[in-house]
């Protein structure tokens, strides 16, 4: 019998565009996941839908001048078309504002408040006075006290991750009008998330296989205690309460969104000939669920929908697996389709070929920590490996066969290295299945890439210019196992690359769907004398377009003069200083300096320093950092903070020619890339420029070597 695997992918908000870090995080990796599945003879469900309930929609509805219903229409609309371009290849893609998804989640609110799992609670709530209404988390902004991230959500900083109450930001600002709500009391439904905690507990033990930030970021979240959530909130576009008294509230998205993959299942299997089919997926002990999603999705879907789905019914089948992938970003900052920050999904999609932009993801995806779209990198993977390697191997492939046999040759006797790259393939698909099947999409596409890198060193060897005229057989069977190879390739690239690979399937003479096919028996299927169409290019090379050329590294850092108004010791650290500093119109904050060897505190209070002010906070020996000061150090051991004279606090350091457009947040590892030194003029030099303040150039205040570095 055929396993069956679920595949739920997180809801997109449908209140604008879609970004490629939607793409990367979620989308991309569960498809993947899903045409490999099918091809190994399972049964797949994958749905998802557009989430069109919450204040993300209402907010961008009241920025338009325009109502929920028009925001969601339209983005929508347009999300559907997205995931059929990018080659998403969902069962069902539908909605939340579907009649059969308000049906299913008020059924089961309903049967979780009767089971006393939900319950009502007098809350403290913002109330704005100037907009004359509650305020729903999301339109509350303030700052989070466990990152201090200035613009936290009222229910999650995008920052850290961290999921609050609204009452636990500092600096409350209502996001409408900006005003500082009071507050007030308000009637509230609560899921009573604590009830669940020892089953969760019990149920968590064997998922040790989950990816090691997923089990640990829910393990740590069950020791610290659950806590009672809301189920309601303050609005009136939503779906609506089933209780009596409530009827001015509506039911919280984060209970609505995780249950449309009940919903939607359903109303796939309303859609078909049968409507119980989701039972094969929801009630089979067998089956497994797999849920993708990036990885501020993961309480709601590790511990949240695993409780709702405990107390409705507790023979529906919980998540199996949870590979939710970390963030993509673009220059250290994480998309954001509140900030209108990304690279969006309807736009690169009329410049560059879907499997083009599929590769550089899958290869670049954010799978275990944070990965950073690049223009650069993207047009280098797509030329040197994309076109440079694999495309290159089979056009010359296709190309050579063409000219010379016709049609795809014969094989004969083979040698020890036809013998070796026949095995080559058969440990390849091993290799790659065993990536797959735990989920590890970019170790899978560097095994089946490495099959190409092998065709091509297999084609130089076997020289079949050569053979052509000395030993046809040869060269027929030369050119038989390198198109061995590139039917293995279509096979092995088809989860990653569906439509080129539909393309090369084709060009060897198969007129059924490749993703349609089973994996073992395709790769083995070669069809002997097929004649041969002339060969297309598969892929282009790509250039640096306009607007896509990155800047000098220099132009990601963000260096200030800042004035030293406080220093104290470290108290567990004995060359370390703390120092609170003045950045001007970018405030105050302080910073753990390692200068206390060189300089008194009486030397540096009151001194003008330049730090990093965009590097990314550290806790140093307990004591959080956030910034870093630059000073030179020379062979000899001595050691000079840099001089900006009497600039500014606050002021820029910059050099002339490069541009300033500093990273949101800079990683220290890509600050080392940047090497300043000290020329013989005690000046700062990056790459024999100088860098400077607004009254001149840097000085060292110390007299360093000629070429010290900057550090």
């Amino acid at each position: 019998m055929k396993e069956e695997i679920f595949i739920g992918v997180a809801w997109p908000y449908a209140n604008g565009s879609l970004h490629l870090g939607h793409i990367a995080g979620c989308y991309l990796p569960a498809d993947i996941f899903a045409r490999f599945c099918r091809m190994n003879n399972k049964n797949v469900l994958m749905v998802s839908g557009s989430d069109e309930h919450g204040t993300p929609i209402t907010i961008t509805a009241e920025k338009e001048k325009t109502t929920p219903k028009n925001i969601v229409d339209r983005y929508h609309q347009e999300h559907i078309e997205n995931m059929e371009q990018f080659g998403i290849s969902f069962d069902l893609f539908t909605r939340t504002t579907t009649e059969n998804h308000k049906e299913v989640v008020q059924e089961i609110f309903k049967t979780l408040h009767k089971k006393n799992y939900i319950y009502r609670k007098s809350v403290e709530a913002y109330f704005c006075k100037n907009c004359n209404r509650f305020l729903p988390d999301r339109y509350i902004e303030g700052t989070c006290q466990n990152c201090y991230h200035e613009n936290a959500r009222g229910d999650q900083c995008d920052e850290c991750g961290n999921i609050h109450d609204p009452q636990d930001l500092v600096e409350v600002k209502c996001k409408i009008c900006g005003n500082s709500p009071e507050i007030r009391t308000s009637d509230h439904l609560f899921l009573a998330l604590s009830k669940f905690e020892k089953k969760l507990k019990k149920w968590i033990e064997d998922k040790k296989y989950w990816k090691s930030s997923v089990f640990k970021f829910t393990k740590n979240w069950l020791n610290q205690g659950l806590h009672d959530r809301a189920i309601t909130r303050d609005m009136t576009w939503g779906i609506d309460v089933p209780i009596k008294g409530f009827e001015d509230k509506r039911i919280y998205v984060w209970f609505d969104a995780v249950i449309g993959y009940l919903a939607a299942s359903k109303e796939w299997s309303n859609n078909s000939d049968d409507s119980d089919k989701w039972i094969k997926w929801w009630k089979n002990n067998k089956s497994k669920h797999y849920y993708f999603l990036a990885k501020d999705n993961i309480p709601f879907h590790t511990l949240i929908w695993p409780s709702i789905l405990m107390g409705y019914d507790d023979s529906l089948n919980l998540p199996y697996d949870v590979p939710a992938n970390e963030y993509l970003k673009i220059k250290g900052e994480q998309f954001s389709k509140s900030k209108g920050f990304g690279v969006w999904v309807p736009e690169v999609l009329k410049k560059f070929d879907a499997d083009s932009i599929r590769y550089y993801l899958s290869i670049n995806m954010p799978e275990n920590k944070d990965s950073n779209w690049s223009w650069n990198d993207f047009i280098i993977k797509n030329n040197d490996e994309l076109v440079g390697t694999y495309g290159n191997f089979i056009h010359r492939v296709f190309t050579f066969s063409y000219k010379n046999f016709g049609k795809i040759p014969k094989r004969y006797n083979l040698d020890d290295l036809d013998k070796i790259t026949l095995d080559k393939i058969n440990k390849t698909s091993i290799e790659l299945k065993k990536s797959l099947n735990k989920c590890n999409f970019k170790k899978g596409l560097r095994i089946a890439m490495n099959l190409a890198q092998h065709g091509n060193y297999y084609f130089d060897q076997k020289q079949p210019w050569n053979l052509i005229k000395s030993d046809e057989e040869r060269c027929s069977t030369s050119l038989n196992i390198c198109l061995s190879i590139v039917n293995a390739l279509a096979v092995f690239m088809s989860p990653y690359l569906p439509f080129s690979s539909q393309k090369i399937w084709e060009m060897l003479g198969n007129t059924t769907n490749i993703s349609d096919l089973n994996w073992d028996e395709s790769i083995s299927t070669l069809n002997v004398n097929y004649t041969l169409e002339k060969p297309k290019t598969l892929f282009d090379k790509l250039s640096i377009e306009e607007g896509m050329i990155e800047e000098d590294l220099f132009s990601n850092v963000d260096l200030r003069v800042a004035k030293v108004i406080d220093v104290k010791d470290h108290p567990d650290a004995d060359k370390l200083l703390i120092l609170q500093i003045d950045l001007g119109e970018l405030g105050k904050r302080v910073i753990v300096a390692g200068i206390k060897k060189f300089y008194t505190k009486e030397e540096i209070l009151g001194k003008n320093i330049i730090i990093v002010t965009n590097l990314k906070p550290a806790k140093i020996r307990g004591v959080q950092s956030n910034g870093m000061l630059l000073a030179a150090s020379d062979s000899t051991g001595l050691v000079s903070l840099l001089n900006p004279d009497n600039s500014n606090p606050g002021s820029r350091i910059f050099i002339d020619g490069i541009k300033h457009n500093p990273d949101y947040i800079l990683e220290f590892e890509k600050f080392k890339e940047i090497k300043m030194k000290v020329n013989e003029k005690q000046q700062i030099v990056y790459k024999n420029k100088i860098l400077k303040s607004e009254k001149g150039p840097v000085f060292c205040d110390k007299n360093v070597k000629k070429g010290a570095i900057v550090s």
